[in-house]
């Protein structure tokens, strides 16, 4: 008994004396910024000796910090209801507006200081006070873990105790295919992956997997944390039976097909059973969910708290600063980056203009910082499962390349993200197991619009015998950021031509996938059959077909079923593609299955078009503005890699292959059950609630 009470006076003794360091140092930083801030005074206007001065700034420094602890976490949950990014915007002035109040409450009514110089003094205030919080408790093991649990803001609190059977973790690095995983490990770009794979006790495999035809977050993660991305045909397709247009980052579609997914696959999801969401755009069943898209569009309450990350990451005002200026620092950087390969004129290009550099400072440092955090109190709560999604990767490849310097400052600072996950791993309650993966690649190349002087709906229209406008119009674009900052704005996601209502000669539906371009006729009800369409469109398919840029069509035939276009009027039936690949030969082995696979959908496309493959340098073209692509067939984008420990089985026997989303969930699953975590089907009361 002595000993415990004598342990808990060192622990109080030692907390008590960090905080009067944290308060010493922010007293010797306001009288610094004091002298060199001439509008932040602390001596009254006839001059004050410099005991008073101490006085005044040691008063300021402890009120500021008390209502730093205090009143901060209440501003920032009353401005949940207010866009999370205006929020980070916000941060500076908030503060500043605490350091004033902090100020009027000396008794002796001296120091003072604009509201420009106010929002100065509070950001390095709050920042020096942060560094020296945590380099004071970086030795002590019980400090750190508090400060985790209280940037994070996950304590378990009187639950249940914590087993002690390993827990896991999936981090999931957008967009990150395997050989640009391989590439980043062997150059020592990524030191902390290069030490799990390498060296003499590797505690890692790296192992690479196969896509579905739709090569997208939408599929792949609909499929790894459900089990099910049936009839999911690419990011975005027009669905005739709603007459909608379907897009996986949109939060009213992602949540209408992971109630499919669990209708079809009978159970819940991955993270069922004692489960954390982070930063997804599926919840996998998890109780806990913070930033999933799933739910961003259901009212607050305490089954959605998709924005509860932003609350448990920016209740701590040093943390709120320190993100909102590496946002800034994010944006001056591609707008550094973007005007450099202007100036060389770089080739390929994509536009980066606009809101593109704020997009991708908030992919880049916001939503890799909340969700790090959220993953890291997790851990410290003693979650059996998490899975965490980190897009910073994707959203720069798209823009700059997938091997461009652009990509790879991202991949070493997610690199330092996995050191952090790695090191609070050692303080959390019970042992954890890292597995980190990617949903797909992304392959290279110039879009098809700047290669060719035309969009794929301008060539459809051509084909069609419509008029063809003068000038190109640009695509949407798929990258998942732009959804997610819009989820946070609270902007709603709409494409044009939503909703179609059918006439009797009704313009064709084009959407862009990646290099992956869907046709439909938004006018028939059912899925047009090839000798329907040329009927209607004679010159279309063969238009399509034949164009250099393209390469292969599906479509169905009322003959063989399905079949596959190619140029100089190549036309496979499905069955026998593996004997007779044609077309899809470059595409390499799979794709037939792929194809196969896609064609049996509900709500598959018209006409389904792939871009052409080039096998010598694996670039595609891109039907969106994209110079990394993905979504369909050809190259990279179709690779992405599995990095489990080696504690944990083999993901497939040797010389098998590990092929689409669907099959890895399944092999996430029995990694579960093997560290004493299983997770069951979702009961029927839990599915009707899920519909």
């Amino acid at each position: 008994m002595r000993g415990v009470l004598g342990r808990r006076w060192r622990r109080v003794a030692s907390q008590v004396g960090r905080s009067v360091a944290v308060w010493a140092v922010s007293t010797l930083t306001m009288l610094v910024l004091a002298g060199i801030l001439p509008d932040f005074q602390l001596q009254s206007a006839d001059g004050d000796s410099a005991t008073r001065i101490a006085v005044t700034a040691a008063f300021g420094a402890g009120a500021f910090g008390v209502l730093s602890a205090l009143v901060w976490p209440l501003l920032v949950r009353l401005l949940l209801l207010v866009p999370a990014l205006v929020l980070g915007l916000l941060v500076f002035f908030l503060n500043g507006a605490l350091l004033l109040v902090a100020l009027r409450l000396n008794p002796a009514e001296r120091g003072g200081a604009a509201w420009e110089t106010a929002v100065v003094v509070a950001a390095v205030m709050s920042a020096v006070a942060s560094a020296t919080g945590a380099a004071l408790a970086v030795r002590d093991d019980d400090a750190y873990r508090r400060r985790l649990y209280r940037l994070a803001d996950r304590r378990r609190g009187t639950g249940p105790p914590c087993p002690s059977t390993p827990g896991t973790v999936f981090v999931q690095l957008d967009g990150v295919g395997h050989d640009v995983l391989r590439s980043a490990v062997g150059t020592g770009l990524m030191p902390t992956l290069a030490r799990w794979t390498g060296g003499d006790r590797p505690t890692h495999r790296l192992t690479p997997w196969r896509t579905d035809w739709s090569s997208q977050t939408g599929a792949s993660q609909l499929g790894i944390l459900h089990g099910s991305n049936h009839d999911v045909p690419a990011f975005r397709w027009y669905d005739k039976d709603s007459r909608e247009v379907m897009v996986c980052n949109r939060p009213t579609s992602a949540a209408e097909l992971q109630r499919r997914a669990v209708e079809t696959s009978g159970d819940g999801g991955l993270l069922t059973v004692d489960g954390a969401s982070r930063g997804n755009l599926f919840s996998g069943g998890a109780e806990e969910q913070a930033l999933v898209l799933s739910i961003a569009t259901r009212r607050r309450s305490r089954e959605n708290r998709s924005r509860a990350g932003y609350f448990a990451y920016f209740s701590d005002p040093a943390n709120a600063v320190r993100t909102a200026l590496s946002f800034i620092a994010e944006v001056g950087r591609e707008i550094g980056q973007s005007t450099r390969a202007r100036l060389r004129k770089a080739r390929p290009r994509v536009s980066r203009g606009g809101l593109y550099p704020f997009v991708r400072a908030f992919a880049t440092v916001v939503e890799r910082d909340v969700v790090v955090a959220a993953v890291m109190g997790d851990m410290l709560a003693g979650r059996t499962a998490v899975y965490a999604d980190l897009v910073a990767y994707d959203e720069v490849a798209h823009h700059s390349g997938p091997v461009s310097r652009d990509a790879d400052k991202v991949l070493e600072r997610l690199d330092r993200a996995l050191e952090l996950i790695e090191n609070v791993a050692e303080h959390a309650p019970r042992p954890y197991r890292i597995v980190v993966l990617s949903d797909h690649g992304q392959s290279p190349g110039e879009t098809f619009r700047s290669r060719y002087g035309l969009p794929l709906g301008d060539l459809v229209r051509a084909g069609c015998g419509l008029p063809v406008p003068r000038r190109a119009r640009r695509t949407h674009s798929g990258a998942e950021a732009r959804t997610a900052v819009r989820a946070a704005l609270r902007i709603p996601v709409e494409e044009r031509g939503e909703r179609h209502r059918p006439t009797r000669r009704s313009e064709p539906i084009v959407l862009a996938s990646g290099n992956l371009g869907l046709i439909s006729f938004p006018d028939v009800p059912h899925r047009m059959t090839k000798e329907e369409i040329d009927a209607r469109h004679p010159a279309l398919l063969t238009t399509l077909a034949n164009h250099p840029g393209i390469g292969f069509l599906l479509v169905r035939s009322e003959r063989h079923g399905g079949v596959v276009l190619g140029p100089f009027g190549a036309e496979i039936p499905l069955d026998r593609l593996d004997q007779e690949p044609g077309p899809l030969a470059p595409f390499g082995p799979g794709a037939a299955d792929a194809v196969r696979r896609t064609h049996s959908f509900p709500h598959t496309a018209d006409i389904m078009v792939n871009s052409m493959y080039d096998p010598a340098d694996g670039e595609v073209l891109a039907f969106e503005e994209q110079i990394g692509s993905h979504g369909g067939l050809g190259g990279a984008q179709g690779r992405p890699f599995l990095l489990s420990p080696l504690a944990l089985s083999a993901p497939v026997e040797d010389g098998a292959d590990l092929v689409g989303a669907e099959h890895l969930h399944r092999v996430l699953r029995r990694w579960l059950e093997e560290s004493g975590g299983p997770q069951v089907p979702v009961e029927p009361e839990a599915e009707e609630r899920a519909a």
